[in-house]
């Protein structure tokens, strides 16, 4: 039972939720979006290897806007609430090996609630 839960409630549906930003803005606004710095593709490789690496009981979700447009792409990772900002299909593999088949973190690559600014590559 996590934190959260209260005695009573039902388990999870998944063992773990992935909500990845894909959120579109217009290409003057000055945050930028999820989408325009490579969100959907980096979504959709996950869905697939995740789906490859046999991770069934892990959902990937795309999401609106997370509120963190200049540090995108970003996703986040229920129920720890952990916030990645991933650049490369490598780095997707990593947080699924790492972080949802091992439970651990991919410390490089995470956002830390404070952080506004971009991530230096």
């Amino acid at each position: 039972m996590s934190d959260r839960q209260l005695p009573g409630d039902p388990a999870p549906y998944y063992e773990a939720h992935v909500f990845a930003c894909v959120n579109e803005r217009p290409d003057v606004h000055p945050r930028g979006s999820c989408k325009a710095r490579g969100g959907v593709p980096l979504r959709n490789y996950m869905k697939v290897r995740a789906d490859e690496m046999g991770l069934a009981n892990i959902r990937i979700n795309q999401a609106g806007c997370l509120d963190r447009c200049e540090l995108g792409p970003v996703l986040v990772i229920y129920p720890e609430g952990i916030w990645y900002a991933p650049r490369s299909p490598a780095d997707i593999d990593e947080i699924l090996e790492v972080h949802l088949k091992q439970g651990r973190r991919v410390e490089r690559l995470m956002l830390q609630p404070e952080q506004k600014l971009p991530v230096a590559d």
